[in-house]
């Protein structure tokens, strides 16, 4: 049995968003669940570019990256990032609340943000 959920991010916290998305994706509300099944819950995600965050994030928050050559340690705050991608800030917060198996990719794919 396959769901949808439309989810309005206006107003929402970027962590509680994102933990509210992770156990959609993961099916932890059905009564059938499973861990070893990736599920079939599609979630569609609205107005993303209005979530809020509290305290100095903003400022503070960083987001690092390695390029694979040496001391190339790329760095970059969150209002940057948001303003530029407001999406991938999102997918990269429900990727690290997911269980870190194989069926990761599988579930995230069924992550759809407008």
């Amino acid at each position: 049995m396959q769901m949808d959920y439309i989810i309005d991010a206006k107003n929402k916290k970027l962590g509680r968003l994102a933990s509210e998305i992770a156990i959609l994706l993961q099916e932890k509300n059905s009564p059938d669940f499973e861990k070893k099944n990736a599920g079939t819950a599609k979630i569609v995600v609205k107005n993303i570019g209005q979530i809020t965050i509290s305290g100095k994030k903003a400022e503070q928050k960083t987001y690092y990256r390695h390029t694979g050559y040496i001391g190339h340690l790329k760095e970059r705050k969150y209002q940057e990032t948001f303003s530029r991608n407001p999406g991938w800030v999102l997918r990269h917060a429900v990727r690290g609340m997911l269980p870190k198996n194989s069926l990761k990719d599988k579930r995230l794919n069924r992550l759809i943000i407008e």
